[in-house]
């Protein structure tokens, strides 16, 4: 009975030979083919992050050697509603360096006299006096949280800076940041000063890209309407249920803040 069981259990074995060496074989082929041939199919991988990064396809002017050696100015928006004044001065004092230049906007919530009482304080301060590097928007907007009229808001005051007021020309600042009348620094100004009189002038904080991503369903095509473009007091921004295709005639990008101070 041994010899006949070894018998059986060595053909059992050897049935399964066959299938082994054929699917090796063609495993041993597909490889080969797939090493050495070409793809038919075209390739679908990611585009590399100098193709998505608009800053990437810019050529940057470099600084003047006088500018290089100077310590940076920055622009700092300072942004508050009714009831922001005092809070406002409060954050533009903490902020203050004769270098730097500031725009201070009460919205249009807050009555005029809140601004020019602001307005005044900050003209009979010595130090801001000598320097005159602080402004007050007389003419305010109303400003939604989180709606365009913030974004418009924060491109007027960048405007301000960089062509003056009423056009005159701006002044040279090398950085711009945004705060609102709630926030407060970390750093002294003398310590923010140093640390980026220490990076390239053309270094930007925030990256544009054009590889949305999911911000295009629920950033590109929800449809926001934002009260304070058409009514004189303040209500919060709501999404209608209709959603708009994305635009073809250009294209989107967004933005990533790599790096906060103050």
């Amino acid at each position: 009975m041994k010899p006949l069981a070894h018998s059986l259990h060595a053909a059992v074995d050897r049935r399964w030979l066959l299938p082994l060496a054929v699917g090796s074989a063609l495993s041993l082929l597909l490889l080969v083919a797939l090493t050495t041939f070409p793809s038919p199919f075209p390739s679908t991988s990611t585009p590399s992050s100098s193709a998505l990064f608009v800053e990437h396809k810019l050529a940057p002017t470099p600084p003047s050697p006088a500018a290089a050696a100077s310590p940076p100015r920055i622009a700092f928006l300072i942004s508050g509603s009714a009831g922001d004044a005092s809070a406002l001065r409060r954050v533009l004092l903490a902020l203050y360096h004769p270098r730097n230049r500031y725009i201070l906007h009460l919205d249009a919530e807050a009555p005029d006299s809140d601004r020019r009482s602001l307005a005044a304080d900050l003209a009979s301060h010595p130090a801001i006096a000598a320097a005159a590097n602080v402004r007050v928007v007389d003419r305010a907007n109303l400003v939604t949280y989180r709606g365009p009229t913030m974004v418009a808001n924060t491109l007027h005051a960048a405007a301000a800076f960089l062509w003056g007021h009423a056009g005159d020309g701006g002044s040279h600042w090398d950085w711009f940041i945004n705060l609102s009348a709630s926030d407060y620094p970390l750093v002294t100004q003398d310590d923010l000063i140093h640390v980026f009189s220490k990076l390239p002038r053309d270094l930007n904080f925030i990256d544009h890209t054009s590889d949305i991503g999911w911000k295009e369903f629920q950033r590109a095509k929800p449809v926001i309407i934002d009260p304070g473009l058409y009514m004189k007091k303040k209500a919060d921004v709501f999404w209608i249920p209709q959603r708009r295709s994305v635009p073809t005639a250009f294209k989107l990008f967004t933005d990533s803040w790599i790096f906060a101070t103050c």
